[in-house]
């Protein structure tokens, strides 16, 4: 689409899709003020070196450099523009995958696999990003511009596997005002090209060019005093063109005492525009990119479009991001001149531009954008609670974990509990991410909250969402955990989307009662909802308990149906270590058992342990019940060791939450059992415990044991200990060793 033909009303899915096309679209060299780095690209490329850092501070040129090499480049190549909101684990992995895929066909499908609902992204979304690089049909070029937005652990850890599996041939060309986190490694093992200020610092004959490009003659002496005055920073010597092309001063007249250049050469670039350009700019400096609409709505005008344009064929420091001009963004020193302007001329106007680019957001389906636009504004944190309440749940199953307690932490606990509806949600994001004493924590909190306005999150009303969460923590036993799905079943009508949620907690509590027959209806009836509104985690839940109910009567042929349903949806959204998914996994072995293929099982039965580590008390019952299905099975297969070692996971859930009704019985039927049947031999080692798996993705990383530690918050013993019990069990003596032999039981990579 043409920037002529972008309206005020852009639909939600072709906002989605402009923002990440520009996010991908490597930006044409400036046709003004561009001095080619040719000797440098050809030195780099001629290195064969797999890693490329290009490293300098603003206004050096590099995201100019890449885009010259992407023209010059033979190899396809797979361009990322990162910003401050792609500093999460999962869209920092979608967005290389979507990259990746626009130059390797085969590799279409991929940014969904890396970046579905509950996708463990270092221990299976960043292997199989790796696995795809390395099985590229040929060599390519994988570029990514301001890698220095990119700040978190996580995100860091993720690159790390990432760029591992850049194979011989290919390169990965990043650029970054510091040194990249990776660098080092690749640096010690002869593995690294850099281009530094030094190499991109202009010479006299580049101060020539640059004024050449304008039509300005420079004298050998001119260009040698400018070079000395602006210490070769090529935005400076950019910057004394335009002075001496729009005013009387000499080029020679800039001073180079300060490296990132006097503000007043900013002011020469402002002054010279119309008083309404001028506010133009100011006010639109405060979006990190921009659209005509966009501008529009903040500015309350319907010209935009054509501003846009002008100050795209005058002004040096816009920067289209797409090919059809629909989306800009400013230098960014030239944006910080632009807001210190704003503050000092209009400093109360701030908070009402966002909130109206937070309005525009909002209006076209983009309620995250909205978020982070008003994240910094105290004076919205109502607001940004109302909003993160009606995203959070979406943005979690997206795989954003990250992002939604980034922005839970932003908003902090007074802002989330003076709106008790986001307060329900925090205590559902942080069970079904297995935080079990911080779920209890706002479990705690939810109990002396009250609200009577209707939630904004869809919900009959914040008793219910509360009663929904106090029934799936199971606190206070199944009576109360009954009492709890009863209520909400009764309290959201048939088109409320949370219906089927609370029809499945009845189904749950029901089975905790006893009552078999009425926890089937309750399950079927939301397992219909679930798939005809879309809810994975729904379908997954109540298809795998009614595969067991199905199983337990004899049933298999509609257990099978059961089975397939739920494995379809896992595989569909990519929910392969999602908590939920574990109990599905069980009853695809249990099946493949009755069927005598044990390949199936074992399969099955790996990816059922690998995604408990998940699965913890803060929902007791689908922890206890997919580890008793586990134990039976590993039992089955005599396999004591890990039987028993599953049965001293169920004891400290029990010991934590020991009111669990029928599930009790259940566990303690089957210990008798054990007790009674227990045969001498070696029925196989123990398994990797939740701890472990969480601990072993790192592995795959350069981290130390002191780095994991603060990772995962533990102590560097603790590390230590859980490192040697891992080699122990998996019968290795190196990390390079474990990694190999995990990723060969399918405990990290796809697990498929």
């Amino acid at each position: 689409m043409s920037g002529d033909a972008l309206s005020s009303e852009t639909p939600e899915v072709e906002l989605d899709q402009q923002l990440l096309d520009a996010k991908l679209s490597a930006p044409e060299p400036p046709a003004r003020g561009h001095v080619s780095r040719a000797v440098q690209i050809d030195a780099a490329r001629a290195s064969g070196n797999r890693f490329v850092a290009i490293m300098a501070p603003a206004g050096y040129g590099k995201s100019s450099l890449l885009a010259e090499w992407m023209l010059r480049e033979t190899r396809p190549v797979a361009w990322v523009s990162l910003d401050r909101y792609d500093d999460d684990p999962s869209t920092l992995l979608m967005l290389l995958a979507a990259a990746f895929a626009g130059i390797e066909p085969e590799a279409a499908q991929l940014p969904n696999a890396v970046a579905g609902h509950g996708v463990a992204v270092l221990g299976r979304g960043a292997p199989l990003l790796a696995a795809a690089l390395r099985r590229a049909r040929a060599p390519f070029v994988l570029m990514i511009d301001d890698l220095h937005e990119i700040r978190d652990p996580a995100c860091i850890d993720v690159l790390s596997v990432v760029f591992a599996g850049i194979p011989a041939g290919s390169q990965l060309v990043v650029a970054s005002r510091g040194e990249p986190r990776h660098l080092p490694r690749a640096r010690a093992a002869g593995d690294a090209f850099e281009i530094t200020v030094s190499d991109l610092t202009l010479d006299a004959a580049g101060a020539q060019s640059v004024f050449a490009n304008t039509n300005l003659p420079l004298t050998d002496d001119d260009a040698l005093e400018l070079v000395e005055r602006t210490e070769g920073w090529p935005v400076g010597v950019v910057l004394a063109a335009a002075i001496a092309r729009d005013g009387d001063r000499p080029p020679t007249s800039v001073s180079g005492d300060d490296r990132y250049i006097a503000d007043y050469l900013y002011r020469e670039s402002l002054v010279s525009l119309p008083e309404d350009r001028q506010r133009f700019l100011r006010r639109t400096a405060v979006l990190d990119t921009l659209s005509a609409p966009l501008c529009d709505a903040i500015l309350e005008t319907s010209d935009a479009q054509q501003v846009l344009g002008e100050l795209d064929a005058s002004n040096a420091f816009i920067v289209p991001l797409d090919r059809s001009r629909g989306w800009y963004r400013y230098h960014g020193l030239y944006r910080e001149f632009l807001l210190s302007e704003l503050r000092r001329l209009e400093p109360n106007c701030v908070p009402e531009l966002l909130a109206r680019a937070a309005n525009w957001f909002e209006s076209q389906g983009s309620p995250a954008m909205a978020i982070e636009l008003l994240l910094d504004q105290p004076t919205e944190r109502a607001r940004t609670a109302h909003l993160v309440a009606a995203t959070a749940l979406q943005s979690y199953q997206a795989g954003q974990l990250t992002t939604v307690q980034r922005w839970m932490r932003t908003i902090g606990d007074p802002a989330i509990e003076a709106y008790p509806p986001l307060a329900v949600l925090t205590g559902w994001v942080m069970a079904l991410s297995g935080q079990s004493t911080e779920a209890a924590r706002w479990a705690s909190i939810l109990e002396h909250a009250a609200f009577e306005e209707k939630p904004g999150d869809g919900s009959a009303s914040f008793d219910s969402a509360r009663a929904m969460l106090r029934s799936a923590m199971c606190q206070a036993g199944p009576e109360q955990a009954l009492a709890d799905a009863e209520f909400a079943a009764a309290a959201e009508p048939s088109w409320s989307p949370w219906r089927d949620l609370a029809l499945q907690l009845l189904g749950e509590a029901r089975l905790l009662v006893g009552d078999l027959a009425g926890a089937d209806e309750a399950l079927r009836e939301s397992t219909a909802i679930s798939a005809a509104t879309g809810n994975t985690d729904g379908v997954i839940v109540c298809e795998a308990e009614l595969a067991v109910l199905a199983m337990d009567d004899g049933r298999w042929d509609e257990a099978a149906g059961h089975v397939r349903a739920a494995s379809d949806a896992i595989d569909e959204q990519h929910m392969h270590d999602y908590a939920t998914a574990v109990l599905a996994f069980t009853q695809a072995a249990r099946l493949a058992l009755h069927r005598g293929d044990l390949a199936a099982v074992r399969r099955e039965l790996t990816r059922a342990m690998r995604a408990r580590a998940v699965s913890t008390e803060a929902i007791p019952t689908i922890a206890v019940r997919a580890r008793l299905q586990l134990a039976k099975l590993f039992w089955s297969t005599a396999d004591h060791a890990t039987t028993h070692h599953l049965l001293r996971e169920i004891d400290d859930i029990l010991l934590r939450c020991p009111d669990l009704g029928t599930l009790v019985e259940q566990v303690d039927e089957f210990r008798r059992l054990v007790a009674v049947s227990e045969q001498q031999g070696d029925g196989g080692g123990p398994p990797l415990t939740p701890a472990e798996l969480r601990l072993l993705p790192y592995l795959q990383t350069h981290l130390s044991v002191r780095e994991i530690g603060d990772r995962l918050f533990v102590s560097r013993n603790t590390v230590s200990s859980e490192l040697g019990s891992i080699y122990r069990k998996l019968g290795v003596s190196t990390r390079s060793e474990a990694v190999d032999r995990a990723t060969g039981l399918g405990l990290l990579g796809s697990g498929l």
